[in-house]
């Protein structure tokens, strides 16, 4: 299933069209293109519309924000509702403050989202409709570990029939989960959270996926997480060999996405389904 879902990516170049922020909207672009997309970053009230229309996913990033993207957020959503593309939500900082979780919610009310993807404290707060987070980093005390990973998907999986969208919870472990299915994903470092915007490119590649990918969310997000993963592991080791800092593990990361394929995949994948 990889195989397609990257061979799909390659052939259709999918459009993919982010209303994100911008710390890391230059990171996004360029894993977009990595991994074999193209991306288009447009907020604008008055043209959201039109670009989503001309678009095969749309990814909607809260890591900035304000008033004005949140009409566009709106008014993007549903264009792509109506058109029956992709939709992807990062709810980043999402339990921060009051007006972080009252957009996701209202969000929420709006648009049908095909994939949701955050880090634990994020999706908490998405379920619960409150929550606190670190900035937008994850709390301690809500880390995924092996004693409260079953409880973690069940989490996902009510989150999953809530919604009818895919959840992917990403952290030292990572999660991707439906209703009635659910995988745990081992891949990655630890390294990836010393710099700023891996969860949010992430997301970006995860619509990448789905845009060339609409009918197979569920393995085309699991395959994103992966590769994300994989792509990251092989920045550190690099990393470490050319005695580099995070700015040159950041860069290794956007050039290892680019090399993926369904070898690198096969190989290094550390995928358990439950």
């Amino acid at each position: 299933m990889e195989e397609k879902i990257l061979k799909n990516v390659l052939l259709r170049t999918p459009i993919v069209h982010n209303i994100t922020n911008y710390v890391t909207v230059n990171d996004c672009a360029n894993i977009i293109l990595a991994c074999g997309g193209s991306p288009i970053m447009a907020d604008d009230y008055n043209e959201v519309e039109e670009i989503t229309c001309i678009c095969n996913s749309l990814v909607i990033n809260i890591g900035t924000l304000n008033e004005s993207t949140i009409l566009s957020m709106i008014k993007s959503g549903k264009k792509a509702n109506e058109l029956g593309i992709p939709v992807i939500l990062d709810p980043v900082g999402a339990g921060a403050s009051a007006f972080r979780s009252n957009t996701v919610r209202k969000l929420l009310d709006e648009i049908r989202f095909s994939v949701i993807r955050g880090n634990i404290s994020e999706i908490k707060t998405v379920y619960e409709g409150s929550g606190s987070t670190k900035g937008v980093d994850a709390a301690q005390t809500d880390a995924i570990n092996e004693s409260n990973l079953d409880e973690i998907i069940k989490l996902a999986q009510h989150l999953s029939e809530k919604t009818g969208a895919v959840i992917a919870i990403t952290g030292a472990v990572d999660l991707v989960a439906v209703e009635n299915k659910a995988y745990v994903i081992r891949n990655g470092h630890k390294m990836m959270s010393q710099i700023t915007g891996t969860g949010c490119m992430l997301t970006a590649v995860i619509g990448t996926f789905c845009g060339g990918n609409p009918d197979q969310l569920l393995e085309s997000t699991k395959t994103a997480v992966c590769a994300m993963g994989i792509s990251g592991e092989l920045a550190y080791q690099k990393t470490k060999r050319t005695n580099g800092g995070t700015s040159s593990f950041r860069t290794y990361l956007i050039d290892y996405m680019s090399k993926i394929d369904t070898t690198l995949l096969k190989e290094g994948s550390k995928i358990e389904s439950r």
